[in-house]
């Protein structure tokens, strides 16, 4: 069983007593005078035989790649690049599987001065077209799996290799071949802090996908995120089983801990129960992370799944979605690992945290205190900050936020930033203590009868009762309430959809919560439509229920006509 130490510091003291010098004194180099993430998150490290990554396949396979290792591969991936022409600040994509060839690729652009650009693997060929011109990528690295997509990209500006496949085909650049021409050794480019070295996308609800560019100074802040809030230890073995697709899984299963010198794990194979479990008991996982649904499928298995895992893990994080208390209780009871929820964007990375390194009282349900570095605040309408308790727009206090990073979405205007505030757009309370709480995002909120009602707390009631695994709540238009709430309902194994049953759940969020919260309607449903990356796309569920109301009201008038 791990050992569990106690946090070294209260939050108190870390908030207290946060400077800007000391969060940059985790890098080797300076924001200043000059710096390169593949040393921060490799060269630095090398010495010893470290092992950067722990690496297996679907079928079983396996592989370490020690930072010794990973800086040769890197060195001769950027030794490529200059061949070709690429030069520092110009944008190299990926659209590759959890693989050890995807590190060398992520870190091989850094060490060339140039910058990643990350490609889910679930991309079609248009939402991959709209990436890659919005960032002008030069290269597209990929595999043979997903070497077809590219061909239906029209007027296409970029170059291709393909990594972990047989011989590339004509006009592509073959991984293996080329990097063996290479020699293990290139003088890494040193860049500043103002200089990207990732440029991200949203994954927004509406419209187009935005860039987000991500300068280097965003690695103190990567930094101290998992020293305090995921509580990274260098006795830990580590993962987080997000995707490096997307920011969660780049920026805190990549760049975070290789930061900090301590190796990270891929496996490179669809999720289930059953991998997962294998997975954290062979390799002796004690430190997790991940995302709600992921681990609400994990409850959805039982206590008798969890068993062979009990008490190796000694800590757990959250991120992507609100984590529900039902999943807090659970892992206490099950797994005798405490899970904490954790707060961030794309656009700022993590800014709110139950932080596992750092003393501070928990709430189950809260989104938590804010990351050492930031200062939150809750906003109304007009931009005023709101007392405790008051609902309003989480947002950030640029001038007094020295880790925050963004400075507005790639050649787009950023109406998320002024008067000195970045709204996240989420609705959040503020306790008094300085705890954040989740209600819903702005468009989220229900409004019924007078009543702000938000989702997060109706999904939480829900997930309680032992029928249920998932649920999505909304507004439903309504004429006389304005808005009801509705409910869909993923039930547990077992469980059978019945008017008994969803007159039953009605009763229980009515007495977890309150006669006004609870959901008038309950539809069952066999899944909840989600992002790729596992959040929940509750616009999508709304939209419907607008467009059903819309045909209602037409074919009423079509009557009456």
């Amino acid at each position: 069983m791990p050992e569990r130490t106690p946090p070294v510091r209260d939050y108190a003291d870390a908030l207290r007593d946060f400077r800007l010098s000391e969060a940059e004194a985790l890098l080797s180099g300076s924001l200043r005078e000059g710096l390169n993430a593949c040393v921060e998150c490799c060269d630095r490290h090398a010495e010893g035989g470290r092992v950067a990554l722990h690496w297996e396949s679907e079928s079983g396979a396996r592989e370490e790649v020690s930072f010794t290792e990973l800086k040769e591969r890197t060195a001769q991936f950027a030794g490529f690049l200059t061949g070709i022409g690429i030069k520092p600040g110009e944008v190299v994509a990926g659209m590759l599987p959890r693989t050890p060839e995807l590190l060398t690729v992520i870190l091989g652009t850094w060490r060339a001065g140039a910058v990643y650009q990350p490609l889910f693997t679930a991309f079609g060929p248009k939402a991959i077209e709209h990436r890659v011109k919005m960032s002008g990528a030069r290269l597209v690295v990929t595999d043979p799996a997903n070497r077809p997509k590219l061909d239906a990209i029209e007027d296409r500006s970029f170059r291709i290799m393909i990594a972990r496949g047989e011989n590339a085909g004509a006009g592509d650049f073959d991984m293996r071949t080329e990097l063996v021409r290479q020699p293990k050794s290139f003088a890494p480019v040193l860049r500043r802090g103002d200089d990207l070295f990732l440029m991200m996308s949203t994954s927004g609800s509406t419209g187009l996908a935005k860039g987000v560019p991500v300068p280097l100074r965003a690695l103190p802040a990567f930094g101290i995120y998992m020293r305090d809030a995921i509580g990274l230890k260098p006795t830990d073995r580590f993962w987080n089983f997000a995707d490096p697709g997307w920011a969660y899984g780049l920026y805190y299963a990549v760049t975070g801990p290789l930061l900090l010198g301590c190796a990270t794990t891929f496996y490179d194979g669809p999720f289930s129960v059953e991998s997962t479990y294998r997975i954290i008991r062979t390799h002796g996982i004690t430190n997790l992370a991940g995302a709600p649904t992921a681990y609400r499928l994990l409850i959805a298995a039982g206590p008798q799944a969890a068993a062979p895992v009990k008490g190796q893990l000694r800590v757990v994080s959250s991120a992507g979605e609100p984590l529900n208390p039902e999943v807090v209780r659970w892992f206490a009871e099950h797994l005798q690992a405490p899970i904490h929820d954790h707060y961030g964007q794309t656009e700022i990375g993590m800014v709110a945290c139950n932080h596992h390194g750092l003393k501070h009282a928990m709430r189950p349900g809260a989104a938590g205190l804010p990351t050492p570095g930031y200062r939150l605040a809750v906003l109304n309408e007009a931009g005023e900050e709101l007392g405790p308790g008051e609902p309003g727009v989480l947002s950030v206090d640029i001038a007094h936020s020295p880790l925050y990073w963004f400075t507005g979405y790639h050649q787009q205007q950023t109406p998320a930033i002024g008067g000195g505030y970045y709204r996240t757009g989420d609705v959040m309370a503020m306790e008094v203590g300085g705890t954040v709480a989740f209600v819903g995002r702005a468009d989220d909120v229900i409004t019924s009868a007078g009543y702000r009602i938000g989702p997060f707390d109706v999904e939480s009631a829900l997930i309680e009762h032992p029928a249920v695994i998932e649920a999505a709540v909304i507004g439903k238009p309504d004429p006389q309430r304005t808005e009801i709430v509705k409910a869909f309902v993923v039930l547990a194994a077992g469980a059978q959809p019945s008017p008994m049953l969803a007159e039953e759940l009605r009763n229980h969020v009515r007495a977890r919560l309150s006669a006004h919260a609870y959901p008038r309607e309950i539809e069952f449903v066999e899944s909840l439509p989600k992002t790729p990356s596992g959040k929940v796309q509750r616009f999508i569920l709304r939209n419907r229920e607008i467009e059903k109301a819309r045909a209602a009201s037409e074919n009423g008038r079509t009557m009456a006509n």
